[in-house]
């Protein structure tokens, strides 16, 4: 500790300027407005009060009361006048309160501010009750950038997706799920990392003149400490008990709240995000839209947009947006979950890692949705929309089969898995997810667009391979079974034709196969192959016909003529894609990104999230050129040499799939209303609806009855 004398103070106040932006319509106090601040119980380390600048528009100094200033102080516009904010209401003006090196805005109040260090306040903000709130020069405000002189220990990183380090990014300002995916995922090009800490740097004058801010009429009340804190406009802090080094993004039209009890440490909270009791955040980014409460602990991660998490701990992960995991005991930790997630109580998903090193990771694709209490294993990796069952999984899995249902066997037993067994069972919930979603995002600008649909190109690409493993293993158990198509066969290839052509021909067929990739040691029994078979393809096609339906409107063509297909056949085919933090983009656009990053010619964070969105701007155009791949996939020819029939056989199987979801959607609903064993907690039919609404009231399921009479009507006239 370093005693300074209240003598040397002063000396040291003599040598203090003020800021040079901030001395325009200021002026030093007249005479007469030092006695008033001085009967009024006010001080100043400058005997002459010189350290002191007020508005030259208007300025009271009645409105000052047992107040202190230090080093250079320049006060806004002071007038009589109330400030109100819910129940809050107070006088404008600095009551008993140290500031020092601090600019107000005008008609702030200040009110019992014990000290208050190196800030610059906007316009109508109020500071109510709080212990200390200063900034130091070199803060940074949750960014991962260096001040002068400063050596790379001293650097924030976010440890994603591995508790090793070994995907680390760097967080800022503008940072969306996607920039940390291509960070945490491209650790072979050592240029590109390189560049990527350029760009996070960009603009960074390293200068130790930092200082801290509260934006235009924002509330900061019964808080511990702030520290190191650049708040945005129209935020609302209250009861906080330590915010350090972070930036709270926040606007008049999406206001950002922090609540009783939080902590929040070196990191980056979104727009429009709101974090309440107890709940800890340290070395993190936060969407927008996203909320965290109840305790939850965030710690090393990333949280995508419109995401909420409570009740629970999560340690070292990249979340995509539409993540949500608000029970008690609930666990991630060391995971990359690819958005539009939900983890249930209990869930444990991280604590038996296979080696003595943490260095273990799961990957799992959008709509994954573990089941109560249940627990993996690292290393794993699931396909999209993968349900699992409650249950314990003692080893490793790679579930490649999208849409699916998974089971635990016994501890030494192939797991179940059900491929397809959304499009079986729930069709309601692919029907709705899109609807859902949409609904929920309540972005005011959304910077990037991500993907709700369930059927999407990230999807089929994963259905693709799925169909050719479920050909695959038909063929082993049929050669086994000793078919005789398939025996006598002379080529793998006409094997596997052969397998093909008994999976279309016998619908009915009733048999399981087994996986041994599905699960390390004990592999999996699939389930129900011959029906998720038909199934996968019945829903590849509804996704190709409805992009192409989609195109066709976008570019005002009535039918898929020859001349429309030509049109879309130029478009460049791309048949890999990345979900990249929720927004679905070729993965050779990926790399294109990529090499401009390396060149220089993309040579900021802004310039890549232009690059998001001209890559959006194509994405219908890329659906459709890929939509007539999949469908040359299915029929194993070219479109220019598609029949007749075959153009019918499209169009009976996706009328299937679209009349599927609608009735599939009414019949879950109606259950609520007609099963007994959901009707015997209501004492009559007139308190059921009173509870539940009308079944004719649900306006999802009437906006998709209207959508579906319109789908298949323009199917037929499409196609």
């Amino acid at each position: 500790m370093v005693t300074v004398t209240y003598a040397q103070k002063r000396k040291q106040n003599k040598k203090a300027s003020f800021p040079k932006d901030c001395v325009k319509k200021h002026r030093p106090l007249k005479p007469e407005e030092i006695e008033i601040l001085k009967k009024n119980l006010n001080t100043s380390d400058s005997p002459d009060w010189s350290n002191v600048l007020v508005s030259s528009e208007a300025f009271d100094p009645n409105l000052l009361y047992g107040s202190s200033f230090s080093g250079f102080v320049v006060l806004g516009a002071l007038r009589k006048a109330l400030l109100k904010y819910h129940d809050l209401e107070l006088e404008c003006g600095i009551y008993n309160s140290k500031l020092r090196d601090t600019v107000t805005g005008d008609d702030n109040a200040i009110h019992n501010v014990a000290y208050l260090d190196n800030y610059r306040l906007g316009k109508s903000v109020i500071l109510f009750n709080i212990q200390e709130m200063s900034c130091t020069k070199h803060s940074k405000f949750g960014n991962g950038i260096l001040k002068q002189g400063e050596s790379e220990d001293v650097r924030v990183w976010i440890g994603v997706a591995n508790e090793n380090g070994g995907r680390a990014v760097l967080p800022f300002e503008s940072m969306i799920a996607a920039d940390a995916y291509l960070w945490s995922r491209k650790r072979g090009d050592k240029k590109l990392l390189k560049r990527f800490v350029e760009l996070t740097e960009n603009g960074n004058s390293k200068k130790l003149d930092t200082y801290g801010i509260v934006g235009n009429e924002s509330v900061i009340k019964n808080t511990t400490l702030l520290k190191d804190a650049k708040i945005g406009d129209c935020a609302y802090i209250k009861g906080a008990f330590k915010l350090k080094n972070i930036t709270v993004l926040s606007s008049a039209q999406e206001e950002s709240q922090i609540g009783e009890g939080v902590e929040m440490v070196n990191g980056i909270m979104g727009y429009g995000s709101r974090a309440f009791y107890q709940a800890v955040a340290v070395r993190f980014v936060l969407g927008r839209n996203c909320q965290l409460k109840y305790g939850a602990r965030l710690l090393n991660s990333i949280l995508g947009d419109n995401s909420t998490v409570s009740c629970c701990e999560l340690l070292n992960n990249l979340i995509f947006p539409f993540h949500e995991q608000h029970h008690n005991s609930s666990f991630l930790i060391a995971s990359t979950l690819m958005g539009q997630s939900n983890i249930a109580a209990g869930a444990t998903i991280g604590s038996n890692h296979n080696s003595r090193s943490p260095d273990g990771e799961i990957i799992a694709g959008r709509g994954f949705w573990p089941g109560l209490c249940s627990d993996f294993k690292h290393n794993s990796k699931f396909a999209s929309f993968v349900l699992a069952s409650k249950g314990s999984y003692q080893h490793e899995l790679n579930v490649s089969y999208p849409f699916s249902l998974i089971s635990p066997g016994g501890e030494n037993d192939a797991i179940q898995v059900m491929p397809a067994y959304w499009f079986m069972f729930n069709m309601f919930a692919i029907a709705r997810n899109n609807y859902k979603f949409k609904k929920r995002d309540l972005r005011v600008n959304k910077i990037q667009r991500i993907e709700c649909d369930p059927l999407a190109p990230d999807t089929m690409q994963q259905i693709l391979p799925a169909l050719d493993r479920l050909i695959e293993l038909t063929k082993v158990y049929l050669q086994n079974a000793g078919l005789e198509s398939v025996v006598s066969a002379k080529s793998e290839a006409q094997k596997l034709q052969a397998a093909k052509d008994f999976l279309h021909q016998n619908p009915n067929a009733d048999f399981v196969l087994h996986d041994e990739l599905c699960q390390k040691k004990y592999g999996a029994v699939i389930l129900k192959p011959v029906k998720a078979y038909k199934e996968y393809r019945k829903i590849v096609k509804y996704f190709a016909a409805r992009s192409l339906m989609e195109f066709c409107d976008s570019k005002k063509i009535k039918k898929l003529s020859e001349t429309a297909i030509q049109k879309i056949m130029a478009i460049e085919l791309y048949t890999k894609w990345t979900n990249a933090g929720g927004q679905i983009i070729p993965s050779k656009k990926i790399d294109e990104l990529c090499a401009k990053i390396n060149s220089k010619k993309i040579d900021s964070w802004e310039g890549v999230h232009k690059f998001y969105d001209k890559c959006q701007a194509s994405y219908g155009d890329f659906k459709a050129r890929y939509s007539i791949y999949l469908l040359e996939q299915l029929y194993s020819r070219k479109i220019s040499d598609f029949t007749k029939e075959i153009f019918l056989d499209i169009i009976a199987d996706v009328t299937v799939v679209s009349n599927d979801m609608l009735s599939d959607s009414i019949y879950s609903r109606k259950k609520d209303y007609d099963d007994p064993f959901r009707q015997m907690t209501y004492g009559d039919k007139e308190e059921m609806t009173a509870v539940l609404g009308s079944l004719n009231d649900n306006s999802f399921l009437r906006d998709l009855k209207v959508q579906t009479e319109e789908f298949n009507k323009k199917l037929v006239s499409v196609f």
